[in-house]
This record gives structure tokens, sequence and C-alpha cells, in this order.
């Protein structure tokens, strides 16, 4: 294995010492899923030496729990050029069906991707990983945290790597100025900096199997749910079918053995046939717990993804959420780690995506909770709730913009933009372009309009025009030093339309600032305050 962040080592079997100092502005990444492969690409592209440490072996697992990419998530994986790509590997399908009777239609999102995308979680992986190992990040692979320890200048990490001359394999001391875990509901992360994971158990003895259909379904996703069971179908695409069903009646520990049997009665009752499945690849129980950390970070040590929050599958919003996490995390550590802006900007990762996360254990609940309706009261809720969704089109819009993670907003000061802290659809941009191209590479975007910026040194014509001037250089503060930094981080556009809002976008697709009526020195400082 290469790319130890520690100095050399003093002891047989160990390298680097507790407390080493010189951390040269890296980043140890924790996990390596979805959430950390993204995280650390961010990082990586943005120029921030990044390792990522995995205890597993280096192996991309078929065993999938997530198959769904929502409209948000498929933004941000646009803005890292990587949406057509998987796209190209999914199934797109614009409307979902809950409890029978209730349609959620995608198409009308005010998305480019007015829809959801049927993948397995490990296509979305191998696309991440290529992208991280192509932006220079260093793997290790059979490397296990063992604890932490932190000060002012970065933080000291023990980790155990794979067995070598020594049966219980050796012991190295990595040194970072941040550490992010990812590395799941179990984190040794969170565990490390001693925080707490409160929360329940909200259904348990979920069974689960991988299978082949003698039937294909009608639906792309197949789900449903009775009084006493539910289902839920999706495919691979390699012929075999995720099965996740439950059943009331069948309240056993984990550990009892599952057999195909069980999974065609559960499916049965749930979806009223079981598709003639046969041929198990895989089959497991598991219970599904909904729990969230109370901080995102604790000094120089910050969480995402599964690490932060688990809660159940109910509406695929999972994998989504950790992912959104890294696209807010990685940008805001690239700043501060090249000294763009002050430590202080790290703590909006926990004033904005805590409450997205509590957000998505509150919706996905209530989406189980009501599939496990049995009593009457909680059944006539079930259609009441129903039938006001299908009819009322703004709480429809609202529970699909929660959904789909393109509902959501960041705070924002007091006094700023009614838009400052909204994402941005992909909006058109002059000369054929579209936002979120213009954002690939981690960048800010400068929005204006066309010909009316507040002087023609700010307006992306000829000084701006993708030359050694478009950076918001000696044209935008009159300091080469200035220029030479903002070159890599600020792209200057036009608006498409007429519109005459001057918008600035963050790395991550939300609004950094915005002004109706800026003039050149309003915008400078802008530029200044955010982009640094």
């Amino acid at each position: 294995m290469t790319g130890t962040t520690g100095t050399t080592g003093t002891t047989p079997g160990t390298t680097g010492t507790p407390g080493t100092t010189g951390t040269n502005g890296n980043v140890i990444v924790v996990g390596s899923g979805p959430t950390g492969l993204l995280l650390a690409g961010d990082l990586a592209t943005a120029g921030v030496p990044v390792t990522l440490l995995e205890k597993r072996p280096r192996k991309i697992s078929n065993l999938s729990r997530a198959f769904v990419l929502h409209a948000r998530t498929l933004e941000q994986l646009d803005a890292r050029g990587l949406a057509d790509e998987i796209e190209q590997a999914g199934r797109p399908l614009d409307r979902l069906r809950l409890f029978g009777r209730l349609t959620i239609a995608l198409d009308t999102l005010p998305s480019r991707f007015n829809h959801l995308l049927v993948i397995p979680q490990y296509e979305v992986e191998k696309a991440l990983l290529r992208r991280a190992t192509e932006a220079g990040v260093t793997f290790r692979y059979e490397t296990e945290v063992t604890g932490l320890e932190q000060d002012a200048d970065g933080v000291a990490v023990t980790v155990r790597t794979a067995a070598g001359d020594t049966a219980a394999g050796d012991t190295e001391y990595l040194r970072a100025a941040y550490v992010v875990g990812t590395d799941g509901m179990r984190s040794a992360v969170r565990n490390a900096v001693g925080l707490d994971f409160p929360g329940h158990s909200v259904i348990r003895s979920v069974v689960l199997a991988d299978v082949r259909l003698a039937e294909e379904p009608e639906s792309l996703l197949t789900v449903n749910a009775v009084g006493d069971a539910f289902a839920f179908l999706a495919p691979f695409g390699d012929g075999y079918y995720r099965v996740i069903g439950w059943n009331r009646a069948r309240n056993v520990p984990d550990s009892e053995p599952l057999d195909l049997e069980e999974v065609k009665e559960v499916t049965r009752l749930a979806l009223g046939r079981d598709f003639g499945m046969y041929d198990a690849r895989w089959m497991s129980r598991f219970h599904s717990d909904e729990r969230q950390a109370p901080a995102y970070r604790v000094g120089r040590v910050f969480l995402a993804g599964d690490a932060a929050h688990v809660h159940t599958p109910a509406g695929g919003q999972g994998m989504n959420t950790g992912l959104q996490d890294a696209a807010n995390l990685g940008w805001k550590l690239a700043q501060v780690l090249h000294g763009h802006t002050g430590p202080e900007l790290l703590d909006t990762y926990q004033a904005e995506r805590h409450p997205v996360g509590r957000s998505v254990l509150r919706s996905s609940g209530g989406i189980v909770r009501m599939a496990m309706a049995k009593r009457p009261w909680t059944l006539a809720l079930r259609a009441g709730l129903t039938a006001f969704l299908n009819t009322a089109a703004p709480a429809r819009r609202r529970a699909v913009g929660q959904i789909t993670g393109i509902g959501y907003r960041y705070p924002a000061p007091r006094g700023a933009h009614r838009l400052t802290g909204t994402r941005v659809p992909d909006v058109a941009l002059a000369g054929g372009g579209r936002l979120y191209e213009a954002l690939r590479g981690g960048r800010f975007v400068l929005i204006t309009p066309d010909g009316h910026d507040g002087n023609d040194n700010h307006d992306g014509n000829d000084n701006h025009d993708g030359n050694d001037n478009h950076d918001g250089n000696d044209n935008h503060d009159g300091h080469d030093g200035q220029s030479a930094a903002r070159k890599d981080r600020l792209t200057v556009e036009h608006w498409a339309s007429d519109r005459r809002t001057a918008l600035l976008v963050r790395p991550d697709g939300y609004v950094a600032w915005a002004s109706d009526t800026a003039d050149a020195p309003a915008i400078e400082a802008a530029l200044a305050t955010h982009v640094g």
C-alpha cells in the first residue's frame, strides 16, 4: 500500500508517532462508499492532497444497497461531468406510485433531470472511483481507523493495516489538517470523537434477496404495502432483481436463517404474486434505523453520509443525501485549505446539512409508517393524506421537492437577497452554454445581465472570454496575485435571457449572493467575500 501521510517509522510495525506535526494542508477521508468517493474526488480536483482509507479490500460489491438517484443528485453529478455517463447505465422513471393510490409525477420537475434514475449503487461507485483516481486521490485499502486525536494544527489518525509480518497487522499514525468520516452507520470516526448516534429501530426483520424472476414486472419499480406486509422490487440490469420485504407476522432476529420461500411469501402478501422467483444469489435480513448525530463537526473532524445520519430506505433518499453532504463540504474545505477564506466557512456545513438530514429522517420515516399502517385510524389517515396530495398541487410539489432534493434551500444571512441559499437550476447561458457545465472544476459562477454588470471589466466580454483575463483578475481587483488565484475558481457568464439579476453561484449550485441593482463595486465586494 502506498501514499501514507505520516512520517517515517520509529518502531517495528509502526509508522509515525502520535502528534506528529506538519499536515501539508491534506485531508483524510475514511470510507470509500459513494459519499467518500465524491468528496475525495472533489478535494483532489481542487488541488487538495487527499488520502482515502477503507478497511475493506479493493473491490466494489455487486450487493447494492441503494437503487435510486434523484434529480438534485444528478445535477451535482452533472457539475462533475458524470451525469450523462451514469444516465446511460441506469433507467429513468418519471412517476412513482405509493400505497396503490398516490401518483407522484416527476416529469414536471424544474430540472434537466425530470425523473428519477433506477441504477444500482455500484454503478455510481464505479464512475466516482474512476474520477477520484484520475484526480490523484491516494487510496489505502485494508486500513482500519482505530483512533484519532486532534489539536489546533491537525488530526493524528491511528490506523491498523492488513496483517503483514505480524499476526495483528501494522499500526501507523497518519496526520492530516482535517478528517472526514464517511464510514457508515458504525462509523469508527464518529466513535473516536465521542459523538452519540441517538435514534431507534423503525422496522425489524426486513428481508433482502437478489433473485431472478420468471415474470417481468409491469413497472420499472414495483412497490406496495398492505396491512401486514410491504415489498419492493428493482432491477439490477443484469437479469437479477433486488427484493426488499417485510412481514409483520415474522418479527425475528437478523441472525435467523432466511430461505427463498419466505421471500416469496412476503412478496405475495404485499404484491399479490411472487413473479416466479428463483436462483437467489444472496439473501439476508436487516433492521432499519432512524438515527442522526447531534453534530456533523467536532473541531477538525467532520461526518457525512451514513456516518452522520441513517434512515429507512423509503423514498430512496439515503445515498442521495450523503452525496449532497459531500458536495456541500468539499468546496468549503478546499476554500479554507487554500487560504481563500477563513475557517468560519466550515461552520456552515452543520448549519446547512444537519437540518436537511433531519428532514430526510422525517419524510422517509413518514412514508414507511404510512406503509405499515394497520389500525383503522392510521389507514384512514393514510387515505386522507393520499387524497390530499393527489389533489393539492402545492403540497404535492413540496413533497416531491423534499424527496428529489431540489426543494431544499440553505439559511441566508439577515437582509440577504431573497435568492440567497436557493438551488439554481441548470439555466441557459449566453453563447449556448449552461450553468452546470460552467460549474465543473469546482468553480464559482458569476452570472450577470448581458452588457450590464457595472463596468466593462466585469462583463464577461472580450476581457472575460476564457483567456488570461477571464477570472476576476487585474480588471476586477487590480492585483496580479489575486487575479492568478481567482482565475482557477471563478467563471464569469451572462444570462441567455434578458434577466437583470446578478447572481454568484457557489460550486455546489446554490446562490452565494444576488442583487437586482448591483454595480461594479458591489460585485467586487461579493467576489472578495465569497470567492476570496
